[in-house]
């Protein structure tokens, strides 16, 4: 007998159980449910594109992370490290057939090649919407409405959506002479919540000196309410202007939406991807703040550029839905339905095999999720089966029940142990109370 190949996954992959995708897929129609009620319609763009279209503006840390190689045709192609650049691509090729502005959701896989730890994966799924063809105060609120929208549609209990205005930070590093290291300095701060005020005031200094690191600091630090928050920020980067009005007309669409009380503006927000240039967010779960931001985006007026010609500016958020599986575990909010029938019709024999599927049939008919056991094993076999899947009725035909459909059957309550004779009409009246 040949060896057998040892069964093993990949470091940073997983399979998926029932009683994972159940609950996984639970939240995508949640989502997408959530998406579609403000006017988002679904694309899907390839697994795998040329390279060159994926390392488009991502920088140095993106093109680390990429799994990418070389193909049988001799051609440089990467798997998508996320659905935003992919997007871009899919705008500038498809542009010809979509209004404008395009409001899209896309929830797929993406892969990265970085560390493996709770709630981050290799490859993960991405729940993205974006809004591209406008630039408006009313197109960033819209997508920061959705994201806090997705998140109460989903429980995931008290929640902080963290916002900034990259082109306010921008402004402020002018003012301060700091421009040209804009790219580090962002990236930087950008870690200020994961490694801590020290380690973020040594970096910065190794980059711009230690009066340079001190402004920075001060300015991503301000606290306060949002007016006064935008009033510290427009003193240090040189007053008002485009940038924090925008912020400003953003708020007040949150406020008359009622949505306020889960917004703060963090001057310490930047986002690490460079591509963006006006509003950038992360999330923060507050009974579970360790486990990271489970939805960020950001405005990118200039990434469509890279593709085509035409102007595009967009804006989008992505919920990151592994990190959000993981924390909803944690917090005891998780679907637990640990299968997808309600009903398991037991198999009594051949004399009943085609009254069972009839009985099947006409139970799905009227959209009932239901299964005929496949196998002619004992009745306690069969009810452990169901149990084991958590179906919470049985169905049975008895030895002397005539092969009809028309006639009655015991259906049986598994939870409770109340058995019932009934015909068709009763039984859909039990199971669905």
């Amino acid at each position: 007998m040949a060896d057998l190949i040892a069964p093993q996954v990949l470091k940073g992959f997983r399979d998926a159980l029932p009683s994972a995708e159940i609950p996984r897929r639970t939240l995508l129609a949640q989502l997408e449910r959530v998406f579609a009620s403000y006017g988002f319609v679904p694309i899907d763009t390839p697994a795998l594109e040329y390279a060159e279209i994926l390392l488009g503006k991502g920088g140095g840390e993106t093109e680390k992370q990429m799994f990418r190689f070389e193909d049988n045709g001799g051609r440089d192609v990467a798997l998508r490290f996320d659905l935003t650049v992919p997007f871009a691509r899919f705008m500038a090729t498809n542009l010809a057939q979509l209004p404008l502005p395009f409001k899209r959701y896309h929830m797929a896989k993406v892969w990265r090649g970085e560390k493996p730890q709770k709630g981050r994966y290799r490859e993960f799924y991405q729940c993205d919407c974006d809004i591209v063809g406008v630039d408006s105060a009313a197109a960033d609120f819209e997508i920061l409405s959705v994201m806090a929208s997705a998140l109460l549609e989903v429980q995931a209990g008290q929640f902080t959506i963290l916002v900034n205005h990259r082109g306010l930070f921008n402004r402020f590093l002018d003012k301060i002479g700091n421009r040209a290291h804009s790219v580090e300095i962002l990236r930087t701060v950008d870690k200020l919540g994961k490694l801590g005020r020290t380690e973020i005031l040594a970096q910065l200094t190794t980059l711009v000196g230690e009066t340079g690191a001190e402004q920075i600091l001060r300015f991503v630090e301000a606290r306060g309410n949002f007016a006064e928050v935008l009033g510290e920020l427009e003193k240090l980067a040189g007053g008002a202007a485009e940038d924090s009005q925008r912020l400003r007309e953003i708020f007040n669409l949150l406020r008359h939406t009622g949505l306020e009380g889960h917004f703060r503006l963090a001057p310490s927000i930047t986002r690490g991807l460079d591509y963006y240039t006006g509003v950038v967010f992360e999330t923060v779960l507050e009974d579970l703040p360790e486990i990271g931001s489970v939805c960020s985006g950001g405005r990118y007026n200039d990434l469509a550029n890279l593709y085509t010609k035409e102007k595009l500016p967009g804006i989008g958020g992505s919920v990151g839905l592994d990190r959000l599986m993981a924390a909803l575990e944690e917090l005891g909010r998780l679907p637990r339905s640990a299968t997808t029938s309600q009903l398991l019709i037991l198999n009594s024999g051949q004399e009943q095999a085609g009254t069972a599927q009839a009985l099947a049939a006409a139970l799905r008919a009227q959209d009932v999720r239901c299964e005929v056991y496949l196998d002619e094993r004992k009745t306690a076999a069969q009810y452990k089966y169901a149990e084991s899947k958590g179906i919470p009725f049985v169905a049975s035909f008895g030895p002397g029940t005539p092969p009809a459909l028309d006639q009655p059957f015991q259906l049986k309550d598994i939870r409770s142990g109340e058995a019932r004779l009934v015909r068709l009409k009763e039984a859909l009246e039990w199971i669905n109370s």
